[in-house]
Formats: C-alpha cells, structure tokens, sequence
C-alpha cells in the first residue's frame, strides 16, 4: 500500500513538470545547428588502374645506383595464386591511391603466410641470412616473383614437383655462389647424376626431389636432432618412399642398433650414398655387386673398430676377398655370392637369431639359392676360414697350412735361387778368365762415375716405389719406418746428383770425357742402323751394319740418362723444398711435379730393366754377363764384332796386347762356331768386320 501511495505522488509531480519539458525541448531544436553529411570513404585502386602504370615495361626507378625495374605483367599477374585472388593494395596496404607518391613498404609474406614464416625462421636459410649471408634463399628465391606465383600444381610452378631440383639448382648448383658462402656445389651435381635425379629429368613424379629428403620451409642442418637428415631420422625420411623397406631395415641389426642410439651403426644413406645413390645395378653404385664388399661393407668390418668397441670380428672382407667368391667378384664376375648375397640387404641380422639367413638352421637354403642341392654336411664349414677369431678346425688347419707352406716356400725356393746363383757365378768367372778381354772399354773413372750412379739409383727406386706401394712385398722387405725410409731416399739422391755434377765437371775438364761425349752424339747414321739391324735380325738382309764406339741403342740409352736426370733432380728437389717452392709458386706446381717425378721414375725403371739389362745380362752373346761394367775390359773379337768402325780402340788393343790375345777366335756362343773377322793391322788399316758374311 505505502509503495503504490508513493507511486501517485510522484505521478502527480510528473504531470505539474510537463509543461517545462516540452518548452526545453522546443528551444533547444531551434537553437540546433543543422545535422551535417557523412564523409564518403575513398575508393582502393584497382589492380587495373595500378597496372595502368606497372603495366609498363620501361618503367622503372634507381636504387641504390642501379635501375630497378617496376615493370609487372598484367597477363601473368592475371593467371597468378595471387592475382586472381587478391588486389594490388591487399599486399601493398600502405598504397591508398593511385598514383601515389610515396615509395611502397616492403611486403611480407608473413602477413597471409605466418605459419610458413615462421617455420622458415627457424631453417638453416633464415639463420644463414641472420648470420650475413645476403645470397642465402628467401621466399622469391624459391617461389618466384608474388606477381607471378603459381600453384605447386602447377607444371610451370617453380616448386612444382619436377622443377624442385632446377630451382634449389640455380643456388646449390652454382659453384662460385656456394663456395662464397663455405659451401660445395658436388652434392646438387651428385644429385643430378644419382638414380633419383636421373628419374625426375626423365619426367617421374615420384621419385625424389631435394624437399622430399631436406623438407620444404624447415630445411635444417644435418647435425640438428630435428633435422631430416639427421642420421637417426635418415631411415623414416626414406621411408616416405621406401615404407617397406624402412621396416624391414628397422629390424635387422643394423636397425636394432640406431633404434638403441648406436651412431656406429649405418642407415640407408651409410650404404647407398646420399646424393650419389645409383642403381644396384650401375658398376658405379656403392651397393653394386662388384662394390659393396670391397667398398662399403669393408668401411665397418675390415678395420677393428667395431672389434675392439662391440666385439665384432674383424677382417671380414679380406678374408671373404681371398676366398673363391671374392675372387670371382675381382674378375667382374656378376653372378658370384657377396655380402648381401649370404647376410641379406636391408633384413641383416645375427647368426644366433633364427630368422637370420646365416642362422645354421638356414644356411641350407642360403647357400642352395646358388648352389642346389646341398645339405648340412656341406654348410657345416666356415666361411670367412682364417678369420682372427675364428676356432674352428677348418681355419685352424688352414693357418698351420699356411705356416707350413711359407716356410716350405722360403726354404725350397731359396735353396734353389742359392744353386743357380753358386752355378751362374762360377760360369760367369769362367768365361771372364777364358776370354782374353784386352780392350779397355770404360777406365777407372768412369767405372766408379757407374757404380754410383747404379747404386743411388737401385736405392731411390726401392725407397721411392715403397712409398707410394706401401703394401708391396719390396716396402715389406725394408722394414723401416717412413722416417728412415725418407732420409734413405733423399741420401741416395743427393749421391745421384753429385754424380750428375761430376760427370758434367769430367766431360768438360778431362779430354777422355770430351771424348766421350764426342762419340756419344747423335749422327744421321744412327737412324738408319736401327732400321738395317732390325732387318738384319728379322732375316730380311744379309748385311750386319757396324758400329763405331757407340751405338744407336747405347747413344739413345745415355741422352736418355742425361735428360732422367735432369727430369728427376728438379722435380725432387722442388718436392723436398715444398714449403719455399708453394711461397713462390701456386701450389698446383707441387702436384705436377709429384706426378712427373713418379711417371719418371716409371719409366727410367722400366727402360733399364728392359734395355739396359738385356744388353748387361740377357743378351746370348756376353750371357751369362759382360764384365765391362766390372773391370771395364772386353774381348777383342767381341769389341770387333760390336764396334767394328772404332779403329782407333781396335789398333790400340792390337799395339798393347799379345798377339796371341788380339788373333784368338772366341766361340760364338749363340752359334758354337768359331768367329771369323776381320784384323786390325798394325798400320791401323781395317779389313772389314762382318762374322756373318
């Protein structure tokens, strides 16, 4: 009741205050200014009004010194992601009219894109450009200019399946932009010439593309744990592709081992290569029949790494190597067993596990995939006989064999080579105290300028091959270290070179080196000996040409000797002082001179123990050797029969020596008839010298 007494009262005080209301109201109207219109919002720019000037393809502006061009094209613009989408200004938001004034912000594609950009942040290029690398890759770099992008689905589109490897390619195939940045081209090229490159330029859509492995946005280093290529996340990359493979491998013993965080053990990119996988059957691929024992098995079970950290054997390719199987493989046999062939491919696993296809309970099968029709007697044999840790009968019977035969091999073989070498040696003192060697043929002078020249050669060819065949059975047989096998080398070469000098100082101070060098001059006759005593030889003439002091062989072999010299002392010594010749020359110098050296040394070898030897040793007529070398003489029918032409050394031998010495007629020893020649008188007049006419 008080409350709706209340509400008349204040009713009625409402009704007396109306009059007042409506006056106020009335006043203020009029007093009102009147209402103004609204401000209409200006209008974006069309896209056709910006490309009524972008349109132009000669417009363009200068930054920074250089003409940058504005120009962009209305009909890839049109069929763009972007243009038939968006319009100019959705990008460029700061641009309210057209034309405008002032110089547009940078657009970010973080705007539309936050998700990608900032997953971009965090990849190897972002971190790259914050590091001040300015040729590192950015949004445009891989996708293409905004005005032109097109859709990945695209066959044009620059990140188009196919066209992946061409755009990471005009980067990381580019070897002076990757070598400015610390990095190599090789892998992008790897890449191309790989099984996958060569199936995408082929035009297949399936096989991989550098983010298929790299990843697209996020590509991150190799060594971040996040990263792809990360070798513990090597095998699901693969797997994107290879699924079945992946689980096969996950549950070998390889697998097993990565799965436990063993970073010894190998993923797929350990065995096929990362950038250079090729086909198994491709001889160039590292898992190719003819490779994978010898190159890629061989990197973890050779060596005794794995021995000494996880107890595995070592040696296993070596010993698989010297077995009939490795053997065959070295002469390119194709169908022969190899690794995979026994322990599987990507399904390994250990003998003790019975899925494992060494497991003895399926060695049977295994081996009779080849070889059909065995049974476990002949699986019951070791394979890899005379491994390190192998005890079984058959490996231990082949080592005391291989004891046994070694020291039956020294033993028969050196007492062979010690018979024949008692027997030559008494034949080659017989002859040299038969023959009635009366001609000097090298003094004294020259026979020690020989030896030493023989000996310090002898001694770099042995010191020098050991090195660069450190396995041969010669290096073996030094039994030195690199340290005295080095000092060894360069000993013998400074004799050699003090002989060179020598012998330079005697041709040209002494008359009797003057002399030789004299007869040692090439002449036009040589040339034509050569060729009639070949004919001579080959029974196409009946006439033996004769020779003055020195033939056209002896004459090639000392120029010869001359210019090895002087070849092998530069080229050594410019190796010896490597350090002041790679301050004063590019570098490159040191690798031609290496090889020079060697191919020389090559040669010179080869040429001594192929002519001049046979002319010391093997030749039939001074068989079993010439001792000219030794005590410089020669017989005076065999110097007649050589050096017809060389009156002066002939009438020499004939004025000094018996009679009986100069006129004894020497049996031929290819022949066993007596030689008849021609004499040297005492007037110095010559008959002529033909034993065979």
């Amino acid at each position: 009741m008080a409350t709706g007494r209340n509400f008349l009262r204040a009713g009625r005080r409402g009704n007396r205050l109306a009059p007042f209301a409506v006056l106020a109201l009335l006043l203020s109207a009029g007093l009102a200014p009147a209402a103004q219109k609204p401000t209409p919002v200006p209008q974006k720019p069309t896209n056709d009004e910006c490309l009524a000037c972008h349109g132009d393809p000669t417009l363009n502006k200068e930054v920074d010194g250089k003409r940058v061009s504005l120009f962009v094209n209305p009909d890839a613009f049109k069929i763009s992601i972007h243009g038939g989408m968006f319009t100019c200004v959705d990008c460029h938001t700061d641009l309210k009219t057209s034309p405008h004034v002032s110089t547009p912000a940078k657009v970010s594609c973080a705007t539309c894109h936050a998700e990608e950009q900032a997953v971009y942040d965090r990849s190897y290029h972002a971190k790259a450009i914050k590091a001040g690398d300015g040729q590192a890759a950015t949004c445009v770099d891989c996708h293409g200019s905004p005005h032109e992008l097109l859709p990945a689905s695209d066959a044009k589109s620059r990140v188009n399946h196919v066209n992946i490897p061409a755009t990471c390619g005009s980067c990381h195939g580019q070897k002076q932009m990757m070598e400015a940045s610390g990095h190599s081209a090789q892998p992008f090229l790897s890449y191309e010439d790989s099984v996958h490159g060569r199936a995408v330029a082929a035009g297949s859509e399936k096989a991989a593309v550098c983010t298929d492995c790299h990843g697209t946005h996020e590509i991150l280093a190799a060594s971040d744990p996040n990263s792809s290529i990360f070798k513990f996340n090597v095998p699901a990359t693969c797997a994107k592709c290879h699924g079945a493979v992946k689980q096969e491998f996950m549950q070998s013993i390889h697998g097993q081992a990565i799965t436990r965080g063993n970073s010894q053990a190998p993923v797929c990119t350990d065995c096929h290569g990362i950038h250079t996988i090729k086909a198994p059957t491709d001889p160039n691929s590292s898992v190719s029949a003819q490779n994978v024992a010898r190159v890629t098995c061989a990197r973890c079970h050779e060596g005794v790494r794995l021995s000494q950290e996880f107890g595995v054997p070592g040696r296993r390719v070596a010993t698989y190597l010297e077995s009939y199987h490795g053997l065959a493989s070295e002469l390119g046999s194709q169908v022969v067993a190899n690794c995979a062939s026994c322990h599987g491919a990507h399904n390994i696993l250990p003998s003790s596990d019975p899925r494992s296809t060494i497991n003895r309970a399926n060695l049977v099968k295994t081996c009779g995939q080849c070889h059909p029709g065995v049974t476990e007697k002949f699986v019951a044999a070791e394979v890899h006989v005379n491994a390190p840790l192998s005890a079984d009968t058959g490996s231990i019977a082949v080592r005391w064999i291989r004891k046994f035969y070694l020291g039956m091999i020294a033993l028969v073989i050196g007492g062979m080579v010690l018979h024949n070498l008692i027997i030559w040696r008494r034949k080659a003192l017989l002859r040299r105290q038969v023959e009635q060697r009366v001609v000097s043929r090298m003094s004294r002078n020259q026979r020690i300028q020989h030896w030493l020249l023989l000996t310090s050669f002898v001694v770099l060819v042995i010191t020098g091959f050991a090195l660069k065949f450190p396995d041969s059975w010669f290096a073996a047989l030094l039994g030195m270290g690199e340290r005295v096998r080095g000092i060894t080398h360069r000993v013998a070469a400074v004799v050699l070179i003090g002989v060179g000098a020598y012998h330079l100082f005697y041709i040209i101070f002494s008359r009797d080196g003057r002399r030789l060098v004299e007869d040692f001059l090439p002449v036009p006759k040589d040339a034509s000996d050569a060729w009639r005593i070949l004919r001579y030889h080959l029974g196409l003439s009946a006439e033996k040409p004769e020779f003055a002091r020195f033939n056209y062989a002896e004459k090639a072999e000392y120029w010869a000797l001359v210019w090895g010299l002087i070849v092998m002392a530069s080229t050594g010594i410019m190796l010896w002082a490597k350090v002041v010749v790679g301050n004063l020359l590019p570098r490159w110098w040191l690798d031609v001179a290496t090889a020079i050296h060697f191919y020389e040394a090559v040669l010179a070898t080869l040429a001594i123990v192929v002519w001049h030897f046979y002319q010391v040793f093997f030749d039939p007529d001074v068989y079993p050797m010439n001792w000219a070398w030794w005590d410089g003489k020669m017989s005076f029918a065999h110097y007649r029969e050589e050096h017809a032409l060389d009156a002066a050394t002939l009438l020499e031998a004939a004025r000094t020596q018996p009679a009986e010495a100069v006129e004894a007629e020497p049996v031929i020893p290819a022949t066993g008839e007596p030689a008849a020649a021609g004499t040297a008188t005492p007037q110095g007049e010559q008959e002529p010298v033909n034993s065979h006419k």
